[in-house]
This record gives C-alpha cells, structure tokens and sequence, in this order.
C-alpha cells in the first residue's frame, strides 16, 4: 500500500529532505513518498485535522511549528516534551505522536562527524527556540559540564537556561547576545553552537556573532545550518584556528532517525547524505 509521510512548515523554501528520504525509500524498496505540505501558522489546527483525514504516515515539522504543535498532538514522547519541541510525528491509525530526532540527530553528529564527545565540556549556544531547545537539552543529557544560553530575546534565553537548571544536574547560565559575559564563556568553552537561522541561505553574510567576539583555536564550532555549508560564522572561525562542522550531518542523522520511526527500519545513511549533498547542489 502506497504510504506518504512529508514536512510542515512555513514559509519552506527549499528543503532537501524529500530529496533525501525518497532516496532512502528507493534504496530499501520501500512505497513511500516525501511530500512537502506548507502550512501557515493560523492553519496548523486545520492541517493537523487535513493529515490524519488524508491517512499521512507521517511527517516532520519545521520552523516555526516546532514549539507551538506540541499541545495539538495525542501524544508527546518524555524527552521531546521535555525539550517543548517536535520535529517528528508518527500517525498510529489517525493517533498523532510526537518525537524529536533533532537532538539526538545533533549528538550522533557531534561524535560521528566533529568526533567530539560533550561529556564534561563547556559549551555555548546560540538561540533559544525550537532547535535550541533540542540541542540544549540534549547535551544536558549527554553530561556537559557547563551550559551558557544566549537569545536576542533574552527572556527565552532566561526562561530555558532555569527550566534545564531544574531538570538536570549542572549549571546553566544564560547571557546577552554579543556582550561581555558572552565573550568570557566562549573564552572557557570547548564547544559553540550555532542554533539560529542567522547565516542561513538567501542571508549568507550575516552571523550571529558580532565583529568585535573572537573565538580561540581550541574550540569546536558547530553551525546546524547546512545551505550554505560554509557560513560567515564558519569562515570567521576556521580564520581563528577553530575546528568546524556543518549542521548537514544533523539533517541526515535527525531524518535517519525520522525514516526509522515511520518505516520501522533502518535509514540507509549513506544513501540520505549523498542526496542531502545532491540536492544542496
């Protein structure tokens, strides 16, 4: 039985992830499509309505409906609720479950293409929303030593860094964006992360860090956009002696994850990456 799972968000663009799982889907022989569904924020009620009447398999949720779906699902699991975010959405006979591959995604790809483990590291991150959200809780789970948050609204910033105060066991701070104390934990930090769309494509020569914050040759550098694949805040920090990595290995690690939950078999990655590449071209 021909089976669709797909993506909502808005506005899309060019996403390459339907370029990326119907290649998985090939590859295994599997009837699926990936079908791109843009969805503005005052119809998402209406479309979650339209995806479970249409039998959708599937699908996965990008900015900005990432925070506000999780009310709307009937079911959310532990770690995505406790990140508030959803990226992933599995439909178990018209029941919507909720998942987030993105964190996870991040720390498979952080040990396989950064080879660093975040175990007892200080990191950075930049940007508190959906994929922040992901990201932050995920290295609080995988044992960081020391957390810095920082957002344009520092409110959220703020409001995250407490909420992974109280759930995990470190300390989490939160500064303001392109400030001192910014500048004085990416002076102690072993990892920055980068989890804003600043420098993403048609932006390609903005950054989220001003001239004036420098960053040293022992960090890691790590920008979740991957189009461009070489950001402004890469090329800043490669000319510094940091280590960099893309965030395409975490596209092709969350949507391996995705592919798994929807099929219930697994991702053939090398597959997904040589389309995510394919594609970006």
């Amino acid at each position: 039985m021909h089976k669709v799972v797909g993506l909502i968000g808005y506005p899309l663009g060019h996403s390459i992830s339907p370029a990326m799982h119907n290649a998985a889907f090939k590859q295994l022989g599997l009837d699926y499509e990936y079908v791109p569904f843009e969805v503005e924020p005052k119809d998402l009620p209406e479309a979650l309505k339209g995806l479970r009447a249409l039998h959708i398999a599937g699908f996965n949720v990008t900015i900005p409906h990432k925070e506000s779906i999780v009310p709307l699902l009937d079911e959310v699991l532990k770690l995505a609720r406790v990140m508030g975010a959803v990226n992933t959405v599995l439909n178990q006979e018209g029941k919507l479950i909720g998942y987030n591959t993105d964190g996870a995604g991040f720390i498979d790809s952080l040990k396989e293409d950064a080879k660093t483990n975040p175990h007892g590291k200080k990191t950075v991150v930049l940007g508190a929303g959906g994929a922040g959200r992901a990201v932050s809780t995920m290295l609080a789970e995988a044992g960081v030593k020391h957390l810095v948050l920082a957002d344009v609204q520092e409110e959220k910033a703020k409001e995250l860094s407490e909420y992974i105060d109280s759930y995990f066991d470190l300390t989490c701070d939160f500064v303001c964006v392109n400030s001192e104390e910014l500048q004085r934990a990416l002076d102690q930090a072993d990892i920055l992360v980068n989890a804003t769309p600043i420098g993403m494509h048609p932006k390609i020569d903005e950054s989220p860090l001003s001239e004036k914050i420098k960053l040293h040759p022992k960090l890691l550098v790590y920008d979740l956009i991957y189009n461009p694949s070489q950001t402004k805040l890469l090329k800043t920090a490669k000319a510094s002696g940091s280590k960099t990595c893309s965030g395409l290995g975490m596209l092709v690690r969350q949507g391996a994850l995705a592919f798994t939950i929807w099929t219930g078999k697994e991702a053939p990655i090398n597959t997904m990456w040589k389309a995510a590449e394919e594609s970006l071209r």
